[in-house]
Order: C-alpha cells, then structure tokens, then sequence
C-alpha cells in the first residue's frame, strides 16, 4: 500500500513542480502572471494619474473664471455706485450753473460762487464725467432727450436746437441724457 500512496502522491508532485516552473522563471525576476498584474497595475495608475491631473487643470480653470468674474462684477459694481453717486451731485452744478445764468451785477460772492462751480466741474472730470455736446447737433437718442420739436430758424429737422438741461457721461456710460429741443 505504500507504495500505491508513493505512486498517487509522485503525480502530484510533478504537477506542483511543473507548476512552479511555469510560475518562476529560470532567471530569479517576477513570473509573467505577476509581470502581467503589475503591468495592469501601472496603467490603472497612470490612467489615475492622468484623470486626476485633468480634474486639477479643470479646478485650475474654474477657478481663474470665477476669479476674473468677480473681478469684473466688482468693476461694475464700482462703476454703477459711482455713477448712483454722480447723479446725485449732477442737480447742484445745474443749480450752480442757472445761479450764474441769472446773477446780478458785479457782487463779491459771485466770484466765489464761480470758483465753487468751477471747482465742481473740475472733480466732475477728474473721476470721468463729460458733458455730452449737444447744441447744433444731430438728435440722438442714445444721448438725447427731446422735450419738444419746435420749427428751427436756420437748423435743419433733426438738429438740437437748444439744451435744456445738460447730460453727462462716465467714461462711455450715459449717466444722464441731455434735455433738448429738437427742430421739425
């Protein structure tokens, strides 16, 4: 009987050692099988490593945009709260502006109240205001506001032929249309 057991356990030791032999090449290095799974196992890596890196560039992108947006918004914001401001100041230089229309003869205050128009309308243009021309030229809309068309001696139909009140522009924003008439 031993030497049955010796004959059925001979078969499975060949089977182990040709197995062995299939997984251990004769070199000492990794078997192929193992050679296969780390080949695997370095793509999925890569593949890892190139997905990450694309999701870093896309965050890097998002973030410029939401950077230059906000950015932007706060120049509008700036923009319009100047201009809210602007247009509040805008009544006491056309008030300033009738006063010395209408000033009487060669008093002392009158110079001064030139120098405080004068002043106004040198700050108004520090921070960018221009009074928008109007007199003599065409009507437009963009910038004009008819409050009557009237026949005009001389001045084709169209044409401004007086400003009631002036309009002023931030940089190239209408902050205030001018008044006019306009000829028929």
């Amino acid at each position: 009987m031993t030497d049955e057991n010796d004959k059925q356990s001979q078969p499975e030791d060949e089977d182990d050692e040709s197995a062995e032999a299939v997984s251990t090449p004769v070199n000492g290095g990794p078997s192929r099988v193992e050679d296969e799974a780390l080949t695997q196992r370095l793509e999925e890596a890569e593949a890892k490593a190139v997905e990450y890196k694309d999701g870093w560039q896309r965050a890097q992108a998002d973030f410029q945009n939401y950077k230059k947006r906000i950015e932007r918004d706060n120049e509008l914001m700036y923009a319009s709260m100047k201009s809210d401001i602007l247009k509040k100041v805008l009544p006491v230089l056309d008030d300033l502006e009738r006063a010395l229309q209408n000033r009487p003869s060669e008093d002392a205050w009158v110079s001064g109240i030139e120098l405080i128009a004068h002043k106004l309308r040198s700050v108004l243009e520090a921070e960018g205001v221009k009074r928008i021309e109007a007199e003599g030229k065409p009507f437009d809309p963009n910038f004009h506001e008819a409050i009557s068309h009237e026949p005009g001696e001389g001045v084709e139909s169209g044409y401004v032929i007086s400003v009631a009140q002036n309009g002023y522009m931030l940089g190239e924003r209408v902050i205030r249309p001018a008044l006019v008439r306009v000829a028929q």
